[in-house]
């Protein structure tokens, strides 16, 4: 009870009064582990744990405790152990040969759940079982890296092991012949698999809606029987009219027969499933039919009116649609309107279908759709608004697709400014019919201001500052009505990133509660500007929630496995595998991880703890890499912001090609950079006389190779990421935003970060060929320092300037300059861990001179120059640290100083609870700058404090 509530303290002592009665209590000892595990004990609460599995105890609640344990300390291989000895002491136990069976599922080890589902079949003869077996067959084939062997061995042997139950008829339920169904469909058997379907095994499958009739199908595609999917589709859709994978089907089949100039045989059937159409005649026909049909229905039907349409794109594309009359899309499009107008889907519906449209009828076709709907004016020049929800709809409806149409983005800007003013006006109008709307529910007129702000993005990319803000105006207006609309959030948080905002994003984000996958699909919109904004703890806070996702997947998708096999789901488990993969090798969680660590390294390493320690709690090592570079996957939802532009202002395949890229490169990069920092301890050497080389040749010389190694790569990631740049790519203003590669070349980070390395080359050169004969490399390494102060302090130059402006009443904001901030407090700290690997280095050569001074006792000993310019750099770093920390106050002063409120938004465009609105977001612009400000600033202190420790 204890250990449930969360009271592990009373928990172990509770245990522990047990204990001292009965000293051999398995069960107790385990609870006690559980609890020391809980309070942070692991290593006490492991030896317990291994002192109880050594007895291979088969009591259930021993057995229970300590599965629990392995699985709260991660250690699922623990358990396979625990069952596998309690089989053994009770081999005709049926519940622990199935724990045994669950505990290899948890590790994966298919071969061995395939013996064990074999031996639980032979205790007790029941089918699902035997079924485990051959599920676990298949896993084998599916994760054998050779194909070859999962043909020819894993899925015959599946076959032949189904094959016997079935001549045996002991077939029982629908699982079992999904499973047949599965293999047959494996081992590319497609006849086999569809006579299995459409045979008395086929009755079986019953749990989904049509699960026959679309298995049958897709074996006819697999065997390219065009006829069967024709007749098929076509008794289909007479059943249900509305289903559009059926129309697909139907429209593809009877263009493939057409191609193949099939004809029906003479005497027999036209094919397996019936009547089949092989003419375009017969497929206008029939679509008519099914329009016909339609009108007659209780509820109005989209499927039949969007099918034709379907056919004269299919038609055209094909060049051959006068022939057949089946009416001028423009009209059908109206028609469909008219019927489906007020319906939310009217407009998804069109998209699709704009393309037949010729651009000359554009305004014409608009025109007659705002013609039909019910509007009226209160006096004569005013907008006439709608009366009721439905034309509402419709109206919104028609704006939408003015936008898709690029009507608005053909407007100059006083155009777009009275568009924005009437969109605004109708928004506000339809607030009137939402105001009995729950708080989680959206306004319906939300779309208007969504609209108003997409015209005013225009207005900013095209030159016009005040437009960002009036843009933050409406969605906070609009927040304010609809506090569940997601698109405002979203649209807000990439808005504020890109002035440079992070504080209100972080709320943002939150209250969009995120769930589960969302972590990888939407995570980028935080985590790509928490750290580059300066808001470092936030930044934290965000990499841990993506890696919490990220880390428990592991876990949760053994469990997802272990119920399906509990279920007999057993097509879903390659899914729940492919799944799982599919998380491990994602883009983001690599992103993340390495970013995390590079963070966690820039707020402690030699701060709270040393660079060392840092890097051995992380476990990090420069040789080894564990990012999946062959197999990334980009997870992102570039498309999650609604956008109503045109084809050629949208996401394209190629910026999402370009995207991927992008963030391949810049994530090598910094990758590199982590393991080139995490190589640096390893160099530092232990203090012994330095006429022992052998030391050197084992060990360490392998470490300054792995270096070594590491800084050619990071060169040519560099350059390859240069050469991306010059392309000079401009994704659209929603799409997938850039990476910070641009501003880390810009600004100088680059090269500063890379000559670091090459010092830390140089330093291990001195340090093994010692001070005597070694005046070229001092003289390098001198060289090196004086360049590294230089490029610092232009990096230093690119910071400067006021972060926010006031310019005619309007206020800029400069992110760019944050950014290199951000990248300088990086740099500077990069050049402390190297500054202090030098210092390992020099320290004991400093030592012995003065050791040999003493016994000389001469005054004379020259001191070798490569101190002068060590000690000279560090007073250098000293001083520019401490004036970028003074520069940083001066921001804090200036930002606190802004007085945001006597800004004449001289915009008439703003009403007065607009006004409210536009304080507020500019409250929180200023605000974010001086938290950034703050958090940077106090970070640097940190570092100034470690450069002091820094003097030989």
């Amino acid at each position: 009870d204890y250990l449930d509530n969360g009271n592990n303290k009373m928990a172990i002592q509770q245990a522990d009064k047990l204990l001292k009665k009965h000293k051999d209590l398995h069960c107790a000892k385990v609870l006690k582990a559980i609890g020391l595990q809980r309070t942070g004990k692991q290593d006490e609460a492991y030896a317990l744990a291994q002192e109880v599995a050594a007895l291979e105890p088969t009591d259930d609640n021993s057995l229970q405790a300590l599965t629990i344990l392995y699985r709260e300390m991660h250690r699922p291989e623990l358990v396979t152990k625990l069952y596998e000895a309690a089989v053994k002491k009770v081999p005709s136990s049926e519940e622990y040969h199935s724990h045994l069976f669950m505990a290899y599922a948890r590790v994966g080890e298919y071969k061995k759940m395939q013996q064990a589902g074999m031996a639980l079949y032979k205790i007790v003869p029941k089918n699902p079982y035997y079924f485990w077996s051959v599920m676990s067959l298949i896993m084998q084939s599916i994760s054998a890296q050779d194909e070859n062997l999962s043909k020819t061995m894993f899925l015959p042997l599946a076959e032949r092991m189904v094959e016997k139950m079935v001549k045996e008829d002991k077939i029982e339920a629908e699982a079992e012949v999904e499973l047949y169904y599965m293999i047959l469909e494996r081992l590319e058997k497609y006849k086999e698999a569809l006579d299995v379907v459409r045979g008395k095994l086929g009755e079986k499958l019953t749990s989904e809606l049509q699960s026959r009739e679309n298995k049958c199908m897709a074996m006819y595609k697999k065997l390219r029987r065009w006829p069967e999917c024709n007749a098929l589709s076509r008794k289909l859709l007479l059943k249900n009219s509305d289903d559009w994978q059926f129309y697909i089907t139907y429209f593809d089949s009877v263009f493939q027969l057409i191609d193949e100039s099939w004809t029906p045989p003479p005497e027999d059937e036209h094919s397996l499933e019936g009547e089949v159409h092989y003419s375009i005649e017969q497929a206008v026909k029939f679509i008519e039919e099914r329009i016909t049909e339609e009108s007659k229905s209780s509820r109005p039907l989209r499927g039949p009116y969007l099918a034709k349409l379907e056919l004269i794109r299919r038609l055209r594309y094909r060049g051959c649609n006068d022939e057949y009359k089946l009416g001028d899309p423009e009209e059908l499009m109206f028609q469909y309107f008219k019927k489906f107008g007020d319906k939310p889907c009217c407009f998804t519906d069109l998209k699709v279908f704009v393309d037949l449209l010729p651009s000359s009828q554009y305004t014409k076709f608009i025109s007659q759709l705002l013609e039909v709907i019910p509007l009226s004016a209160t006096a004569e020049n005013e907008i006439a608004l709608p009366a009721d929800i439905k034309a509402l709809q419709q109206h919104l409806c028609v704006v939408q697709l003015t936008r898709l149409l690029g009507i608005y983005h053909a407007m100059d800007k006083n155009e777009k400014l009275t568009v924005v003013r009437e969109l605004m006006l109708r928004y506000r109008h339809g607030l009137e019919f939402g105001k009995s709307c729950l708080k989680t529910e959206l306004q319906f007129s939300d779309y208007y201001c969504l609209l108003a702000v997409h015209l005013l993005l225009d207005l900013w990319l095209e030159g016009e500052e005040t437009a960002v803000w009036q843009c933050l105006t409406l969605l906070e207006e609009g927040l304010s009505h609809s506090p569940s609309n997601a698109q405002f959030k979203l649209l807000l948080i990439r808005i504020y990133c890109r002035l440079g905002a992070f504080e209100p994003v972080a709320e943002l984000y939150s209250s969009l509660d995120a769930k589960h996958i969302q972590h990888d699909t939407i995570g980028y919109l935080l985590t790509r500007y928490a750290e580059s904004l300066g808001h470092y703890a936030a930044a934290s806070q965000s990499c841990n929630f993506a890696l919490r996702f990220f880390h428990s997947n592991q876990k949760d998708t053994s469990e997802y496995i272990i119920q399906a096999y509990k279920y007999g789901a057993f097509e879903k488990i390659p899914e729940f595998i492919a799944f799982r993969n599919r998380l491990n090798s994602s883009l983001h969680f690599a992103q993340v991880r390495t970013e995390r660590m590079l963070l966690d390294l820039l707020l402690e390493a030699n701060i709270s703890t040393s660079l060392e320690e840092s890097i051995k709690s992380m476990s990090l090592s420069p040789e080894e890499d564990d990012i999946p570079w062959k197999d990334l996957r980009d997870n992102r939802d570039l498309t999650v912001l609604f956008n109503w532009d045109p084809k050629d202002r949208d996401i394209s395949e190629e910026h999402r090609k370009l995207s991927l890229e992008e963030e391949t490169m810049w994530l090598r990069i910094r990758s590199l950079t982590l393991r080139l920092v995490s190589g640096l301890p390893t160099l530092s050497h232990t203090i012994q006389p330095k006429n022992s080389e052998k030391t050197a040749e084992n060990g360490v010389s392998s470490k300054i190779d792995t270096i070594r190694s590491l800084l050619q790569q990071l060169e040519a990631a560099v350059d390859s990421g240069k050469k991306f740049l010059e392309q000079k790519i401009q994704y659209p203003v929603l799409g997938p935003p850039p990476t910070r590669m641009a501003g880390f070349f810009s600004n100088g980070s680059c090269q500063c970060q890379t000559s670091l390395f090459y010092l830390v080359s140089d330093i291990y050169e001195l340090d093994t060929n010692g001070l005597e004969d070694s005046a070229e490399i001092q003289e390098r390494i001198g060289n090196s320092f004086k360049s590294l102060v230089e490029r610092l302090t232009d990096l230093f130059s690119k910071c400067k300037g006021d972060l926010i402006e006031v310019r005619d009443g309007t206020l800029k904001t400069h992110p760019n300059l944050l950014e290199n901030l951000v990248f300088f407090v990086e740099t500077i700290s990069i050049a402390l861990w190297v500054s202090s690997y030098c210092d390992s280095v020099l320290r004991p050569f400093k030592s012995n001179l003065q050791k040999k001074k003493k016994k000389k006792k001469e005054s004379s000993v020259a001191m070798p120059p490569v101190f002068t310019h060590f000690l000279d750099y560090v007073t250098e770093l000293q001083t520019l640290t401490s004036n970028v920390i003074d520069h940083i106050k001066g921001l804090e002063i200036i930002l606190t100083a802004l007085k945001l409120e006597e800004l004449s938004l001289k915009d008439t465009l703003l009403l007065q609870e607009e006004k409210k609105f536009t304080k507020t977001v500019q409250g929180k612009v200023q605000s974010s700058y001086h938290h950034s400000v703050q958090e940077i600033g106090e970070l640097l202190k940190k570092r100034l404090d470690t450069i002091k420790k820094l003097k030989i």
